[in-house]
């Protein structure tokens, strides 16, 4: 009995997009077709008629990770940041567009100076810094694994920092940097036991869960700042939209002054900025 015929490449990425729709994957056809660009280097209609088994056989892994629920950025390897091409794997949390935000905020306060990347993960923070500011970056992070994945990114870009193993702002002295920056856990343990399986299951509970009431690192990052960042000197904090206004009274509390918080693309409350105060 002769074999059926292979699928061809736009037959092979519709049933890619049936497939991964049963599985629940939203815009199922949108990530295919990018699965099969990633994977073949070309759009489904630059591909040739006839089928390249490796390649066909690479989709098809390809989607079956997908459809298995592991992230598209795993899959591929990598994803885009800002000016950068950020690879990124189970090793730290995948970045997120919000965050490209925080970047902009701290560009518009530190070009060219001293800034502190706390919970650097991939790095995307503390290179775009680097490539775009000219900020001479220290880059920390408590998992060692993070910190080879943001010393790869660093080769990959071809930018440098100085990358540091150690929890927070403990590594740092007092009045330091001119600037520091997190996108830190902001998590509690009940929201992270509710998240989507497609997060718990491959990014680090590390980098997502931050105490009972998820401002555990925040706290932490509001108070000690006050030693590390120099009089006059930034901070600057991603938060959770639902703990924006409780972040902000906290820094003002702690003494910070011109607490403000701005809103994301989505226009939802995501970035803390506040100053230290100026020697008197």
């Amino acid at each position: 009995m002769p074999e059926a015929p292979a699928l061809g490449p736009a037959a092979a990425v519709a049933a890619a997009a049936t497939r991964l729709s049963a599985a629940g994957i939203e815009q199922a056809r949108r990530e295919a077709s990018r699965l099969w660009i990633a994977v073949a280097g070309r759009p489904v209609a630059l591909a040739d008629r006839d089928p390249d088994l490796v390649v066909m056989g690479a989709f098809e892994a390809a989607v079956g990770r997908r459809a298995a629920g592991e992230p598209f950025a795993h899959i591929t390897g990598t994803i885009g940041f800002r000016h950068l091409d950020i690879a990124t794997d189970a090793r730290a949390l995948i970045p997120r567009p919000e965050t490209e935000g925080l970047v902009e905020a701290v560009l518009a306060r530190a070009r060219g100076l001293r800034v502190a990347d706390v919970g650097t993960g991939t790095g995307c923070i503390a290179l775009s810094l680097a490539a775009e500011g000219g900020c001479a970056v220290v880059a920390i992070d408590r998992s060692a694994a993070a910190l080879t994945l943001a010393a790869e990114n660093a080769r990959r870009a071809g930018v440098r920092v100085a990358l540091t193993l150690g929890d927070l702002t403990e590594p740092l002295g007092a009045a330091s940097v001119d600037a520091l920056v997190s996108n830190p856990p902001y998590l509690s343990e009940e929201e992270y036991a509710g998240l989507d399986a497609s997060v718990r299951a491959w990014e680090p509970a590390l980098a997502l869960v931050s105490g009972p009431d998820g401002l555990d690192a925040t706290t932490r990052l509001l108070d000690d700042g006050r030693r590390v960042v120099r009089p006059g000197g930034w901070l600057a904090l991603e938060v959770d939209c639902s703990r924006a206004a409780e972040a902000g009274r906290r820094a003002s509390a702690l003494g910070w002054v011109d607490v403000t918080i701005l809103n994301d693309t989505f226009g939802r409350e995501r970035y803390l900025l506040a100053r230290r105060r100026d020697a008197s």
